[in-house]
């Protein structure tokens, strides 16, 4: 659908709005518990999964997945948290619209490969379910547009999940953005540089899988995401890094991405990988296959206030992980890779000082109040938060802390870098999916000890 339909289609529904399924759930929030359902309970959905079983405010009634082995993982979860048995769906990739149908689901959490974000969020948004979808690059513009304009149309809560967001030294830095230590925004960094060459399950006890294969022969998120870097070349994973950064510019809300260009470097990290391995090997079939992702995929963003933004994506070569965080303003300047900061009239001149300090003296209120709720939570705690956010706004029926106008901005990074680099680093126009909205949208995420 062209996004002159969208509008078309967007105006039609007001007059029927008040008939709109996604009102009806606001008679159900105010419950003692949000009833939830877990869309794929594989690697992300099974940790998600465990947080939401140890909330006294939660209640999960369904689990749907096309893999019994996860299926069987997540029942067992379940039942050794003392909780009641939930409804199974499974059998075929559209098992979940059956699931949809119960009036008893108040809310669902999408943790599936990337491709199925969108059709599930529509379907669910349209079916009166909140959604909290975790995160990936779109797979078109169009479905950046499909998910803004059924949630406007619904009014069902939608929720990206970018647990990056409440990272606690992510945090304690937006808190000193906001108190201008750093002065005005003038660039900032960020991307997702990480060794994904051998693709892992890890349930929480121990890893499965790993090796060279990938497709059908491959163990759950080789057996999707590696095909990604066979047809695709862009920025396939930007969210970690924009998220942050897009708080930091207050994006949708005063600021707004306007234009970005991308560049990508040759690819040669998992062929090398696949020739390597013990399990692969040149006269591997693996080692015929043509990856289109290039190793190092560079994207620099434009702002309309104009604060320049640099992402890097980088999965296929050996390396530590880092997001690579800088966060540079008029005064001064933090990077997580060195744990350092400058300040100036503050730090020694022209010498870096250790960001511990101050990330402590700065923590937000969020970490100060919940850091003890948080311990032993996935990735470091952030995972606590993020779903915590995501309840606490659906019981209050308030905005969601990032909402669907953020998943789009952030996820249209995919596409536009893509088109950018098949046509030699073109710039590519970010669309204005607030319709203008934008200029007078207040912040909101973060901004208390709430949520």
């Amino acid at each position: 659908m062209k996004r002159r339909k969208f509008i078309e289609d967007s105006s039609k529904a007001t007059a029927v709005l008040m008939m709109a399924p996604g009102l009806s759930i606001l008679s159900s929030i105010g419950k003692d518990k949000v009833r939830l359902g877990f869309i794929g309970v594989g690697a992300r959905g099974l940790t998600t999964l465990k947080l939401a079983l140890e909330r006294n405010d939660t209640e999960v009634t369904s689990i749907c997945d096309t893999d019994p082995i996860t299926l069987k993982r997540a029942s067992d979860m379940i039942a050794k948290a003392g909780k009641r048995e939930a409804k199974v769906f499974t059998g075929n990739d559209l098992a979940y619209k059956t699931m949809l149908e119960d009036k008893n689901l108040d809310a669902v959490i999408i943790s599936t490969p990337w491709e199925w974000h969108t059709p599930m969020s529509l379907d669910a948004m349209n079916a009166g379910k909140a959604v909290g979808c975790e995160v990936a690059g779109a797979m078109s513009l169009d479905e950046c547009w499909q998910l803004v304009r059924t949630h406007e149309r619904t009014q069902t809560p939608f929720m990206i999940l970018e647990n990056v967001c409440y990272r606690r030294d992510v945090m304690a830095i937006l808190n000193m953005t906001r108190q201008e230590l750093f002065g005005e925004m003038i660039h900032l960094e960020g991307g997702y540089q990480h060794d994904l060459r051998e693709v892992k399950f890890n349930d929480g006890v121990k890893y499965y899988g790993g090796g060279v294969e990938f497709g059908d022969k491959g163990y759950s998120e080789a057996r999707w995401r590696t095909t990604h870097s066979v047809h695709r070349n862009g920025d396939l994973y930007p969210t970690h890094g924009i998220g942050p950064i897009g708080s930091y510019i207050n994006n949708n809300r005063g600021n707004r991405f306007e234009y970005l260009t991308s560049m990508s470097s040759k690819a040669r990290g998992l062929h090398d990988y696949i020739v390597n391995h013990p399990k692969g090997g040149p006269d591997h079939p693996n080692a015929k296959v043509k990856f289109r992702l290039g190793d190092v995929v560079t994207t620099h963003i434009m702002t309309s206030n104009g604060e320049t933004i640099t992402l890097t994506h980088d999965t296929n070569l050996p390396r530590p992980y880092s997001i690579g965080f800088r966060v540079q303003g008029t005064k001064g300047l933090w990077m997580d890779l060195n744990k350092s900061l400058h300040i100036e009239g503050i730090s020694p001149a022209h010498k870096w000082e250790d960001a511990e300090p101050y990330l402590k003296e700065y923590d937000h209120p969020l970490w100060k109040k919940y850091a003890s709720d948080a311990a032993g939570a996935g990735h470091g705690g952030m995972d606590w938060f993020v779903l915590n956010a995501f309840i606490e706004a659906f019981k209050n029926k308030e905005p969601m802390p990032l909402d669907v106008y953020d998943h789009a901005s952030w996820s249209a990074i995919t596409c536009l870098s893509e088109q950018s680099i098949a046509q030699g680093s073109e710039p590519q126009s970010f669309p204005d999916f607030t319709d203008g909205k934008w200029m007078t949208r207040k912040p909101i995420f973060a901004l208390d000890d709430r949520y």
